[in-house]
């Protein structure tokens, strides 16, 4: 077992490497192409918003073939069976249609819908790092949840065309992925 001390950009890991880690209790990481990366706590008001938003998502789905699931959450967006993949994220929130990708120890593949909340040690990682995995990955849909200035960004990912719509937090957002779902933001970023 590895010794968190040890996980370092430099390094390179696997899917199988990161299972064997011996990490203290609440510590989590995630791997992007094999890079470890340490995550922080969050703050109240950002599990205030992944609460909300996970209630109103959870409620359109009851019943329903897709599943909606918060962090923490492992997600291998390049699954392989042997675990020599290298891309375990845990998004915030996660949707997930196809029933062959929940896993028991939880996404195998690309969620349908991700959402990110920002907080200062992630807005880099999220911004740019993200996008990019996530789009190449197969994520249908990619929200950006900004708690300062009350703000979400979502992209849509369809081929190579990208749509993205800007929203306050007086809006209702229309859930791309499921059609007649609309998630009203004020109660998301009520403090």
């Amino acid at each position: 077992m590895a010794d968190p001390a040890e996980l370092t950009e430099e390094r390179r890991f696997t899917y199988a490497d990161y299972k064997g880690w011996d990490l203290a209790e609440g510590e989590r990481y995630e791997l992007i192409y094999g890079a470890a990366y340490a995550m922080s706590a969050p703050s109240l008001y950002h599990q205030a918003i992944l609460m909300e938003l996970g209630r109103q998502f959870a409620n359109y789905l009851y019943g329903k073939p897709c599943k909606v699931y918060p962090a923490p959450l492992d997600v291998r967006l390049f699954y392989q069976e042997d675990g020599q993949d290298d891309t375990v994220v845990q998004p915030d929130l996660a949707v997930i249609c196809d029933e062959k990708k929940r896993g028991k120890e939880g996404c195998r593949g690309a969620p349908d819908l991700v959402a990110e909340i920002l907080s200062p040690s992630n807005t880099a990682i999220e911004m740019a790092r993200k996008f990019e995995l996530y789009r190449k990955a197969g994520v249908r849909e990619y929200w950006i949840v900004n708690p300062e200035p009350k703000a979400l960004i979502t992209h849509r990912f369809h081929g190579s065309a990208i749509t993205t719509h800007s929203y306050g937090s007086a809006d209702t957002v229309p859930v791309d992925i499921l059609p007649g779902l609309a998630i009203g933001l004020e109660p998301v970023f009520a403090e």
